[in-house]
């Protein structure tokens, strides 16, 4: 396979795209083949301004969230990753929810061999919260 064909479908990178989704239900997670299929070593992605909505109230919650994973076949491209970050900008959801849901959404499009998505959340009301998420996958 060449070059060339083996990115035909990332259409998000080859586009200076600016129109954001308002749902992680509209983001595409776009993905690429693992040219090093026979070594595990770790991807680490890092969204130091994570924001989602507060379920009840509507109002921002800011966080980090830290993605790290062993990758299988495919890895995530990191475009597609950052608007479906932001995709939840306007996504109402606790946090507990949005750091489990992270890892589902990205364990169905890559099924890396192992993932841990942590989301380290500002405090709201004198408390924040720490959420660490993990998948491994059975051998």
């Amino acid at each position: 396979m060449s070059e060339k064909e083996r990115l035909n479908d990332l259409t998000l990178l080859s586009k200076n795209e600016n129109n954001y989704f308002t749902s992680p239900d509209d983001a595409p997670l776009e993905v690429f083949d693992n040219l090093y299929v026979g070594r595990d070593y770790k991807i680490t992605f890092n969204c130091p301004e994570f924001t989602a909505l507060c379920p009840v109230t509507s109002q921002p919650d800011f966080g980090k969230i830290t993605i790290t994973y062993i990758a299988d076949k495919k890895c995530v491209e990191s475009k597609s990753l950052k608007m479906y970050l932001f995709a939840f900008r306007n996504h109402n959801s606790f946090h507990e929810e949005v750091v489990n849901r992270i890892l589902e959404d990205i364990v169905a499009v890559c099924d890396p061999r192992e993932i841990t998505v942590y989301g380290e959340f500002m405090p709201r009301g004198g408390i924040s919260l720490d959420i660490e998420a993990s998948h491994k996958k059975e051998s």
